[in-house]
């Protein structure tokens, strides 16, 4: 159920090998929800918005190769932190496998920023949907219930962060 919005520069990459790359970042991101991308329901919900800009300016001047933005959105709950990593690593090499080139070399012109939408704040078909609606909706009640298990996981971990960053402060001031 992923949103992609990928940024690509006009006559980036061979129009056969873009179209490969679209289709390789739908099954990478849905992978990386946990869903499989062969399931029909599931791909049909996973669009990419691509964006063509006339020009990427970097310092201030014409970038002299072609610049990848890459922004998957999904709904809270979906990503680890281990799950971020390893999304950024495969939607970079298939980036690179795209063009052609090294991964070092073309690595460091993709940017991938993974966003996860607030609980609440993914609208569809006119209503807002939630995780656990969303993932019943792809697998019935087992993945209703990994829903709740993974949004009750991201806020457990977002808790105990801002707990953290609250205790080093009371720690720095003395209060401690």
């Amino acid at each position: 159920m992923p949103m992609i919005d990928v940024t690509i520069p006009e006559g980036a990459l061979p129009a056969d090998a873009e179209a490969r790359l679209m289709s390789e970042l739908t099954d990478i991101l849905i992978r990386h929800e946990g869903l499989d991308p062969a399931n029909p329901r599931v791909r049909d919900v996973s669009w990419i918005f691509l964006h063509r800009p006339a020009a990427i300016y970097r310092a201030g001047t014409l970038a002299p190769a072609p610049i990848y933005r890459i922004v998957p959105s999904v709904p809270e709950g979906q990503y680890t932190d281990a799950a971020r990593a390893s999304l950024v690593a495969a939607v970079t090499a298939a980036v690179a496998e795209a063009e052609g080139g090294a991964i070092e070399e073309v690595g460091r012109r993709v940017w991938v920023f993974p966003t996860e939408l607030s609980d609440g704040s993914w609208g569809a078909r006119g209503a807002v949907r939630r995780l656990p609606d969303i993932m019943e909706s792809f697998g019935g009640e087992d993945l209703r219930q990994l829903g709740i298990t993974r949004l009750a996981n991201k806020r457990r971990a977002d808790a105990a962060t801002l707990l953290e960053a609250a205790a080093e402060t009371l720690r720095g001031s003395g209060a401690l």
